[in-house]
Formats: C-alpha cells, structure tokens, sequence
C-alpha cells in the first residue's frame, strides 16, 4: 500500500483553503461601512451623517452596497444610538485605543467570524464616500478570482484606496498581531505582506471614491450629487 506524502498533502490543503474564497457567489459577502474618523477638518462630529442633496452620506453608501452585500455592519466608537435611525448592528474597534480604518476592519472581520462562521470574505468601505461603484463588489471578487489574489481593493486615477477592499476573514489573526506588536497603522503596509488584486475605476463623469473630509468636500459633493442622479436615469 501506497504511502501518502505529507508534504503533498498540505500543499493541497492550502490551495483548497485559497480557493474556497474564490468560488463563492459575491452576494453572499456582507460588508461593513467604516465609520470610525474624528472628522477634525469638519470642526468634529461623524462626517457620514453630513446631508448631500436631501440625504445623509451614509443614506447613500447603505444604498449603494446594500443591493451587492448579503448584509451590512456600521464600525463606530462611541454611542451606538446616533446611528439606531439605519438598522444596522454598530460595533466598535476591538483593540483599544487604535485609531485607524485597520482597527475597524479587524472589528468587523471578529464580528463576522463570531455570529456569521461561514462568512470568507467582507468588503470594507469608507461611509463618507457616496458615490460607490454599483459594481464594486463584483469586480473586487473577479479580480480577486483571477489574479488568485489573498485580498482586493479599489482604485482610481492611479490612486488606491485600500479602506475599500475585500477581506478574508481568515486573516484576522495575523490583522491583530500587525496591530498589537507590530504597531501597524497603515493599510497599504500591511496588503504589502500579502498577494494583492487592485482594481482601478474610471473618473468619469465622476470619481466614485470621492470621499468629503471638509466643508469644500461637502459642496463640491453636491455638484457631483446632481451628476450622479443624471447618470443613473
């Protein structure tokens, strides 16, 4: 009888590990909108409450995502109250006193592997950004698919955005080891640890990772507004 070679045998186990993150329905992927900024160029407060044409930024980015996530999730410190208006569950960071979109993504990567363990992949977006792609969620799982890719992110006019991206939750543990003793703060620094898809969206007629971080942010976010609901006729 033939003797089964260790080595082979673990080799495939990870291909198999890889691969079932790439053969999933990208419908079945929630996300979680990032929530956690101080908003300091805005005189303080939660810039996605700030209102674009009638509605509030995060109105919007829950628009935008809800048709493409199996479900959403709002990363935000604090009192979770302000935002009982959405219906949707609010977590806060899980590591303490780290300010930085790398705390919420490891938040909503724990959440969703206590109460959702079949949960592989989360997208992750910024919630002051109201024009998200109506496809952002398929392209990120597309290139992700072909370029068999460990996480993607979204970019545009040769800039990434790497608070927007899909996540596996598998690599939470090493998220929170970067955190805790390697004080990473940076996203960029740690996708550089890891095979990374990016994948660019054109600027025309608008850029839809504009995010508004001051109050010239909010009027020029208006204009845009006005665009946007011109082009989705």
């Amino acid at each position: 009888m033939s003797r089964m070679n260790p080595r082979a045998t673990n080799a495939r186990a990870k291909r198999v590990t890889t691969d079932v993150t790439t053969r999933l329905d990208p419908a079945q992927f929630p996300g979680v909108l990032l929530a956690g900024g101080l908003a300091r160029r805005m005189g303080g407060g939660d810039k996605p409450m700030r209102t674009i044409g009638g509605r509030t930024i995060l109105e919007r980015v829950i628009a935008r995502l809800k048709p493409q996530c199996s479900e959403l999730i709002l990363n935000a410190n604090g009192d979770p109250a302000r935002f009982a208006a959405f219906g949707l569950p609010v977590i806060a960071d899980t590591v303490k006193d780290f300010p930085g979109p790398l705390a919420g993504i490891l938040a909503a990567l724990d959440w969703f592997a206590a109460n959702r363990p079949e949960v592989a992949l989360v997208l992750s977006a910024a919630a002051d950004c109201p024009f998200l792609p109506r496809d952002l969620v398929a392209r990120l799982h597309r290139a992700l698919t072909e370029e068999n890719a460990q996480l993607a992110v979204a970019a545009s006019d040769g800039q990434s955005h790497p608070v927007i991206g899909l996540w596996r939750v598998d690599l939470r543990d090493e998220l929170r080891h970067a955190l805790v003793v390697d004080d990473m703060r940076k996203i960029d620094r740690w996708t550089a640890r890891y095979r990374l898809a990016t994948v660019a969206w054109p600027t025309a007629p608008l850029d839809p990772f504009f995010n508004a971080n001051t109050m010239d942010d909010i009027a020029e976010a208006e204009r845009l507004a006005a665009l946007d609901a011109a082009g989705a006729q």
